[in-house]
């Protein structure tokens, strides 16, 4: 499965655009659903949503419609222990989340922190497998500190995608740890009406396509070369 999604949905430049003229704030969810199947939620990176606001979301959406969950967690750090800590409102927003069908989720950890193998491992093995029997995903965004060593080696141990950031202000790794891709394409410019010009667009459709298939794109660079795996699900941003 191949999803195209945006991260969030609560933008004011886009009413009378890409939402309706006229449309209720409160249906904006309900129309960008239909016009993509992946959604970010950004608010869980800066506080806790009462679960009363997943029921609503997932009220509103398809019911095979995905939602990723952006979250924070505490540097890891040998003084905390070995592993750092995760933020136990990370848990209850995705304990909540499975209401919403959350199969993705985007743990963004801190870019400038300098990559220990021994604290990085401890703090993957905080991350949850499982809520209330449902499997979580996880997929984390670091800086290029964190992206040497045994990192890769880590991620893949523990089934944790190493996010695909196509941006001047990060570093893009293709390689795949996980079974799924997690894409945020952030390179859009407001002269261009779809964000990316269209040979853009179909390069990244392609890169989709490939990773899907098992894969990895070729013109894409890696950290170590990948043996073709099962295919994947895509999600991009």
């Amino acid at each position: 499965m191949i999803r195209v999604g945006i991260g969030g949905w609560v933008f004011k430049p886009w009413r009378g655009t890409f939402y309706p003229q006229g449309l209720a704030q409160a249906r904006e969810l309900e129309h960008a659903s239909r016009a993509v199947t992946s959604i970010e939620i950004n608010g869980t990176f800066y506080g806790s949503q009462k679960p009363e606001s997943f029921r609503r979301w997932a009220a509103e959406t398809p019911d095979d419609f995905v939602f990723s969950l952006k979250g924070r967690a505490s540097p890891p750090s040998r003084r905390a222990g070995g592993g750092g800590t995760l933020d136990r409102a990370v848990l209850r927003q995705r304990r909540a989340g499975a209401q919403v069908q959350a199969r993705s989720g985007a743990l963004q950890l801190p870019p400038t922190k300098a990559f220990e193998a021994a604290d990085f491992a401890a703090f993957l093995a905080l991350l949850p497998q499982a809520i209330d029997g449902r499997p979580i995903r996880h997929a984390s965004r670091s800086g290029t500190q964190a992206l040497r060593g045994r990192v890769r080696y880590l991620m893949r141990q523990r089934a944790v995608a190493i996010v695909l950031v196509d941006s001047p202000a990060h570093p893009l790794i293709a390689d795949a740890t996980a079974d799924f891709l997690y894409l945020r394409l952030q390179r859009t410019a407001e002269e261009i009406a779809t964000g990316y010009a269209a040979a853009d667009l179909k390069t990244w459709a392609k890169r989709a396509r490939a990773f899907a298939d098992g894969g990895t794109p070729a013109d894409l660079a890696t950290l170590a070369p990948a043996a073709r795996k099962a295919k994947r699900d895509v999600s991009s941003t």
